[in-house]
C-alpha cells in the first residue's frame, strides 16, 4: 500500500527530521510541500552526526534506545537510496565509537552504563587507556578506560541536508521559502498552515516538524517541546598537526561529557554543551572554553588544529527524552518532534513512521512508544 496520490500533506520545518519525512512522503504518492524559511538549517545544520544509540543509552530510557537501534539499523540503506536520489553523498561513515573516561568517578560511570548495557543483552568492549590508545592514536596519557562500540556510525550532518534537499527536489517536494505560524483548523480536521506573510497553505494533512519551535504552532502541542541550547566547534587539521582519530570519540571529563566526531579531511566536530535557557542562540565565552578544555585532556593534539566555527542550536527536548511521532489533536495533524540529541540518528525510522500513518498502516512497536498520547498535554493535570 502507498499513500493516497490526491493527499496533500504539509511539512512545517525543514530540518533533518522534516526534510526526511517530506522526501519519503513525496516517494510514497504524497503531493508534498515544506513550509520552512531557511530549509537546512537550525539545529541540524550545528549537529554533530552522532548514530550512536548504545552509547547514549541509559537506565530508564528503554523505549529510546530501543528506537535509536531500530533506526541506526535502518541507515545504511537509508543513507543508500538518498545517495541514488539525490547522487549525492551523504557523508555515513561506520567506524564505530569509542566512549573514553578520565578520572576514577568517570570510569565508574562507564562501568555503570557498560553493566547496564550487559543487563539488557546488549554488550560493549571494556578496554584499558591503553587499549584506547591502540585503537585511536591520538586519545591522551588522561583517559585510563573506556568502551569500544563498533556498531556505532556517524554521519556528516552537512551533507545529509544538501543530499536530502535535493532529494525531496527531484521527488516533487514544493519548497515554500516561508515562517509558519500557526496550524489551521475547522475545530474538527486541519485545513492549512498559515505563514508570516499572511498567506495560507490548504492541505489535508499537516505534519509539525518545526525542532524546538513545534510548540508554538497549535495549542494541542503547548508545552510538549522546549529548547534545549548546544554549542559545537568544527576543527581543522593543519599541517604538522597529530591527525584526528577515525572514530567516533565520546567522554567523560570529570563528569562533564564531550565528544569528537570526524570529519573528512581531518577535521572535528567538538560538542556539545547543554543548557535550558529559552531561544538564546548566542554561543558563549564559557561554553568554547569548556568545550576546549575537555577535548583537549581527551585529544591533546587538537590544541593544533584550526577553530573554523563556533555555533550553538536549539535542540528540541521533550517532557521525557523520548521523541512525539504520531497523530494528535485535530484530524489530519501529525507531529515529529522532540528528537532533543537524537534527530539525526532517529531520521530514518521516524520517516517510516510517518509514512506508514499516512498510509493508514501500523508503525514499528518501538514507534508506537513514541506515540504523543502518552505525553499528558494539559500543564494542570
Amino acid at each position: 500500500m502507498t499513500i493516497d496520490s490526491s493527499m496533500r500533506l504539509a511539512v512545517v520545518g525543514g530540518g533533518v527530521v522534516g526534510l526526511s519525512c517530506a522526501w519519503r512522503a513525496a516517494v510514497d504518492g504524497a503531493r508534498v510541500t515544506l513550509v520552512d524559511a531557511a530549509p537546512g538549517s537550525g539545529a541540524s545544520w550545528v549537529a554533530g552526526g552522532m548514530l550512536a544509540p548504545v552509547t547514549e543509552a541509559w537506565p530508564g530510557e528503554e523505549a529510546l534506545l530501543a528506537l535509536g537501534v531500530e533506526s541506526v539499523g535502518s541507515w545504511p540503506g537509508f543513507a543508500a537510496r538518498l545517495a541514488e536520489a539525490s547522487g549525492r553523498d551523504p557523508g555515513l561513515r561506520a567506524d564505530g565509537t569509542v566512549v573514553a573516561a578520565t578520572g576514577s568517578g568517570d570510569r565508574a560511570e562507564l562501568e555503570t552504563l557498560a553493566s547496564y548495557l550487559d543487563g539488557i543483552g546488549r554488550p560493549v568492549q571494556r578496554l584499558s587507556g591503553r587499549e584506547l590508545r591502540r585503537l585511536e592514536p591520538a586519545i591522551g596519557p588522561e583517559v585510563r578506560g573506556g568502551l569500544s562500540v563498533p556498531d556505532d556510525l556517524a554521519v556528516d550532518n552537512r551533507l545529509l541536508l544538501a543530499a536530502l534537499r535535493v532529494a525531496a527536489e527531484q521527488a516533487g517536494v514544493v519548497f515554500v521559502a516561508r515562517n509558519a505560524t500557526a496550524v489551521a483548523d475547522d475545530g474538527t480536521r486541519v485545513t492549512g498552515v498559515t505563514c508570516d506573510d499572511g498567506t495560507v497553505v490548504d492541505t489535508d494533512a499537516v505534519l509539525v516538524a518545526a525542532g524546538a519551535y513545534t510548540s508554538a504552532l497549535h495549542p494541542a502541542l503547548d508545552g510538549l517541546v522546549r529548547p534545549v541550547k548546544g554549542e559545537i566547534l568544527r576543527l581543522g587539521h593543519r599541517p604538522g598537526a597529530f591527525p584526528a582519530p577515525t572514530r567516533t570519540v565520546r567522554a567523560l571529563v570529570d563528569g562533564r561529557p564531550v565528544y569528537a566526531v570526524p570529519r573528512d579531511g581531518g577535521g572535528l566536530v567538538i560538542g556539545a554543551t547543554q543548557a535550558d535557557v529559552g531561544f538564546d542562540r548566542e554561543p558563549t565565552v564559557g561554553g568554547v572554553r569548556d568545550l576546549l578544555r575537555d577535548a583537549e585532556r581527551v585529544l591533546p593534539g587538537v590544541a593544533e588544529f584550526a577553530l573554523l566555527e563556533v555555533a550553538a542550536g536549539l535542540r528540541p527536548g521533550s517532557p521525557d527524552n523520548l521523541p512525539l511521532i504520531g497523530r494528535i489533536g485535530p484530524t489530519g495533524l501529525l507531529v515529529a518532534g522532540g528528537h532533543h540529541r537524537n534527530g539525526i540518528l532517529l531520521a530514518p525510522v521516524t520517516a517510516d513512521g510517518i509514512v506508514a500513518l499516512l498510509r493508514g498502516d501500523e508503525v514499528s512497536g518501538a514507534v508506537r512508544a513514541a506515540d504523543p498520547a502518552r505525553v499528558n498535554r494539559k500543564v494542570d493535570a
